[in-house]
């Protein structure tokens, strides 16, 4: 007696209204996401890796993950970079274990097999067995036990990395609209301030989610509305590239903007009763010749830039689990900047990260999600902020680029 097999995309039925309806499901089941790992982040999309300043010399190396799955980055002794799996050819062993550092080589501490700096392995202690007893047997091969090598391409001093060896150049997958705006951060050398890291207790996609839902920004966040920073009342839009995985919010902020719709609405995220003890928090410079005091870019599957007025990161997603994910935040500056412009982005930095003054309340709102839907798994949210479109708006009450996500997810994974 034989069983049909069964496709795992029979498991999830998608809602007839398509991008504007998201079932609850994928939120919260094992076997969609190990599809996603599959599809997509070992699939054909280019995931960000780390900056080259980050590994500026010869033997420097970072260790990162795509979606689960471990890597390292390295610079090479001939000055290229190079990605590999971080997983031993041997037995499966981490190889790196270090988060940075420069070496000539990589050695797996569990049986010592050693990889030069692209991954490619160069010993084997007893190969030839101890006494003429054991060993590797006859045709042995070493060019055969590598490190399963990634695709390495990068652009602005941008690395991604990709398992899928034939896909388009970053350039191609980005499209000219985002590599513009990711030209406003790196079209000059950045200097890495510092790094935080976040775990986050939901599915990766309810973080990617809120990166790409501007419409909250005023609603959920009291720093924001009170002081200005970014209101749905300040002239903005949102920006998709031609698919729409990737995205673009920008805020032109003002100090003299009417603040009536807010005084008069009682919105929880709206207070006139708090003052900032240290005003020169929001003081800074006016840096950018486009005249956009706040952007957030999402580039699909991982990676988000950030300008909140001068304080500017990269933020890494990493899946780590149908319920938990993992934040990397890295801080940036210019390496131009005076010793007043690193003081500004530094304390402008307290409005984001794990504990930010913004970007606490993100880190939250996930899990109220990740929780809220514990037994509505056949259940959907209702994603028709701004219409039931995929494209780019000229304001941002909108969930136009959540919808554009959801396209693009639907189409990788089948459904």
């Amino acid at each position: 007696m034989t069983t049909a097999k069964v496709d795992e995309r029979d498991w999830l039925v998608w809602p007839d209204e398509g991008v504007s309806r998201v079932p609850y499901q994928v939120y919260g089941d094992p076997t969609i996401y190990k599809r996603e790992m599959d599809f997509i982040f070992r699939g054909s999309t280019w995931n960000y890796l780390g900056l080259e300043v980050e590994i500026p010399n010869r033997g420097d190396y970072k260790t990162t993950f795509i979606g689960d799955t471990p890597v390292v980055v390295t610079r090479d002794m001939d000055g290229s970079i190079q990605a590999f799996v971080n997983r031993c050819a041997h037995r499966g062993a981490t190889v790196c274990m270090d988060q940075c550092g420069n070496a000539k080589t990589l050695t797996c501490v569990y049986h010592a097999w050693v990889y030069d700096m692209k991954g490619d392995l160069k010993g084997v202690p007893f190969k030839n067995g101890v006494n003429g007893q054991g060993g590797m047997p006859q045709g042995f091969d070493m060019e055969k036990l590598s490190l399963q090598k990634v695709k390495v391409d990068t652009h602005l001093g941008v690395i991604f990395g990709s398992f899928d060896q034939q896909i388009q150049s970053v350039q191609e997958y980005l499209g000219e609209k985002m590599c513009g705006y990711l030209s406003r951060i790196f079209s000059r050398p950045v200097t890495v301030l510092g790094y935080q890291r976040q775990l986050m207790k939901n599915n990766w996609k309810l973080y990617f989610e809120n990166v790409k839902d501007s419409y909250h920004a005023s609603l959920l966040h009291l720093f924001f509305s009170t002081f200005g920073v970014n209101r749905l009342s300040q002239r903005g839009g949102i920006d998709l590239d031609e698919t729409g995985r990737h995205h673009v919010s920008y805020t032109y902020g003002s100090l003299n903007e009417d603040l009536e719709a807010y005084r008069n609405s009682d919105l929880r995220s709206y207070s006139s009763k708090y003052e900032l003890k240290d005003p020169s928090l929001l003081v800074g410079r006016n840096e950018f010749p486009d005249g956009i005091t706040l952007a957030i870019q999402s580039l699909f599957p991982n990676m988000i830039v950030q300008q909140i007025h001068n304080a500017l990161a990269v933020r890494q997603l990493l899946p780590k689990g149908v319920d938990s994910c993992e934040l990397v935040w890295t801080y940036l500056g210019f390496a131009d900047d005076d010793d007043e412009m690193t003081k500004i982005r530094l304390k402008q930095s307290n409005l984001v990260g794990p504990a930010g003054f913004v970007s606490l309340e993100d880190g939250g709102v996930g899990e109220l999600v990740q929780k809220g839907i514990v037994g509505g798994e056949k259940e959907q949210s209702f994603v028709e902020m701004g219409g039931t479109s995929v494209e780019s708006q000229p304001f941002r009450a909108t969930e136009s680029s959540i919808r554009g996500f959801w396209k693009n997810y639907r189409e990788l994974m089948g459904y």
